[in-house]
């Protein structure tokens, strides 16, 4: 470590209390100040319950009633305010707790809206989220609960530290001496279990992805079919062994660490013994004697509480820095610049200019030198085998990634200068991957265009327009029936069936024109597919298509065909005319034929 390695923790500390402090009192300021406020008050209120004990034990020796009275009556009030200042203490921790743990989860999923689709690509911002989302509702008010701590004992500290002084300054320095050892050793142990939870966030996120496959729906075909229930929970077995043997390892080395307290008992009795010698001489009184007993242990017990907190707020800051690493996580999207909502050329179509591409921390290009020119209102096909580029030239047409090099240009503008909101509403995109969505058939069609999901009218002839129509008529509660399995009441449907809800909701957007159907129809049969694309064809007159399929009957339906391999373009033509050619795809389309005869 570097000498000012010591100093720059320090900043990052400050600066994570700082945060912590900030987010507490935005989630309610009220409650903070009340917090605050309750601390305070109950940091003052065991110096002078003690003092009112020697009071107490004073007026007895001397058998004075009315004091006697007086100062238990003192005690009592005390002492029930005290009750009063940690019960409220507790019940505002635990509103402004709720209400935080609630803000701050909100605060990182608005994180993940903002973030492109690069980020939801990246293992280690899995690994980043996850550690932030593990924090979210408990470090940052634990940070400021261990502050409003800290600041509490060192205030009863100071007053049991000045009442012992009147005995003697040395049983003051014993007092702090002696719990120091004890809470580095909690200090250490508490950096081990955070850097052994940081290190393990994959593994932690491996078991969780085990306990997903071997405990839900979406997996249980063929977890029962190919009997990978053993296989799967002994490679779950052996990650929960790995972590119990950490875990293990952690504990024992803080349970010996805290074996060190064992000093502050010896220190304690040490000076009650002093304490009780100097009584039994007569040098001091039994009042005093009650009183410097009770403020050496009440005293060392607020000193442990002092260093605990100091040992509590570097342990909760570590956490506080995986959330705040997360929440100030650069939102890098694909359009962060475009302002423009108007094209610049209308009606000049969509233009590849010498594209290339390659996904983050990869070598080999997805997309590489593609020039390609796309009329407006032309319908065209992407072909080629799994790998050769066809999803990725989707998403940069999107705008999820931005290319490498080269340029898109829609309408005379490249995509980078478009407002991002503008250029997503042109464009109506069912993926090969579409979500099935475990809400409502209104939900699963409407969310197509958000802003109409109420408008019935607009939903049902989208599911019309998308052959959804029929499979939500026979739903139990039409629209307003749950899909999918996962909640009560839920409606499975088919592969099929969920094709053309996902169909639907891209005909929900009536403004977009640009349409993009990446493997549209692959759960469909052959005779609802035909209906599908002599739909789409209906409807998309006037509009820009591209399709992706494997399949030749869907791919001649368009104006032009483009052949993929490796990213780049190797053929483009009608189908007659590359069937003519007699190459990739003449020999492609000749393969799926030979099926069929």
């Amino acid at each position: 470590m570097t000498a000012g390695a010591p100093l720059d923790e320090t900043r990052r500390s400050i600066r994570h209390a700082a945060h912590a402090v900030r987010m507490v009192w935005q989630a309610s300021p009220g409650l903070t100040i009340a917090m605050a406020a309750m601390t305070f008050g109950a940091a003052l209120v065991p110096p002078a319950t003690a003092w009112a004990g020697k009071r107490i034990v004073d007026a007895v020796v001397l058998h004075a009633t009315k004091p006697t009275l007086v100062w238990v009556a003192v005690e009592f009030a005390l002492v029930a305010l005290q009750t009063l200042l940690a019960r409220g203490l507790t019940l505002v921790s635990t509103v402004l707790g709720l209400r935080l743990g609630l803000d701050v989860n909100v605060a990182i999923l608005v994180k993940a809206t903002e973030l492109g689709l690069p980020a939801f690509e990246d293992s280690e911002f899995y690994d980043k989220m996850t550690r932030a989302r593990r924090e979210a509702s408990t470090r940052p008010l634990q940070l400021v609960r261990e502050s409003f701590g800290l600041a509490q004992s060192a205030i009863m500290l100071v007053g049991y530290a000045a009442l012992l002084a009147r005995f003697s300054a040395w049983i003051v320095v014993v007092l702090l001496v002696a719990t120091v050892p004890a809470t580095l050793a909690e200090m250490r142990a508490s950096k081990l279990t955070f850097q052994m939870k940081n290190r393990r966030s994959q593994e932690w996120r491996r078991m969780t992805y085990l306990e997903h496959v071997l405990a839900n729906d979406e997996h249980a075909k063929e977890v029962k079919l190919f009997t990978l229930g053993p296989p799967l929970l002994a490679r779950y077995r052996a990650f929960a062994e790995q972590l119990y043997g950490d875990d293990r390892q952690v504990a024992i080395r803080r349970t010996l660490g805290q074996l060190l307290s064992l000093l502050a008992t010896i220190a304690f009795y040490g000076a009650y013994l002093a304490m009780a010698l100097q009584a039994a001489e007569g040098r001091i009184t039994i009042g005093n004697l009650t009183l410097y007993v009770v403020s050496f242990r009440q005293g060392q017990q607020a000193f442990q509480a002092v260093l605990g907190s100091i040992g509590g707020i570097y342990e909760q800051n570590l956490y506080m820095a995986n959330l705040i690493e997360f929440l100030e996580t650069p939102v890098l999207r694909a359009l962060a610049a475009g302002t423009a909502s108007a094209p610049a050329a209308p009606g000049s179509g969509i233009v590849f200019d010498h594209v290339s591409f390659r996904y983050p921390g990869k070598t080999e290009w997805a997309v590489r030198d593609l020039s390609l020119a796309i009329a407006r209102g032309a319908s065209l096909a992407l072909v080629g085998e799994n790998g050769a580029g066809k999803t990725t030239i989707v998403k940069l047409l999107t705008g999820l990634y931005q290319p490498t090099e080269g340029r898109i240009l829609l309408d005379g503008k490249d995509l980078r200068e478009w407002d991002e909101t503008a250029l997503r509403a042109r464009f109506g995109v069912v993926f090969q991957d579409f979500n099935q969505y475990q809400l409502t058939a209104r939900d699963n069609v409407g969310l197509g265009d958000a802003p109409h999901v109420t408008d019935d009218a607009r939903v049902q002839r989208a599911a019309e327009e998308g052959g959804a129509a029929e499979v939500i008529a026979a739903l139990p509660r039409g629209l307003d029936t749950a899909l999918g399995s996962w909640f009560r009441d839920g409606t499975e449907l088919s592969g099929g069936q969920w094709q053309k809800v996902a169909l639907s909701r891209a005909f929900m957007r009536q403004d977009a024109d640009i349409l993009v159907l990446d493997e549209p129809t692959a759960a469909l049969d052959a005779k609802a597919e035909h209906y599908v694309f002599e739909r789409f064809r209906a409807l998309a007159h006037g509009r820009t298509t591209i399709v992706i399929s494997h399949r030749f009957p869907t791919v001649r339906m368009t104006d032009r065909i483009v052949v993929l391999e490796h990213g780049h373009v190797v053929e483009q033509g009608t189908h007659d005319e590359l069937v003519a050619l007699h190459g990739r795809y003449a020999h492609m389309f000749e393969l799926q034929a030979a099926g069929y005869r």
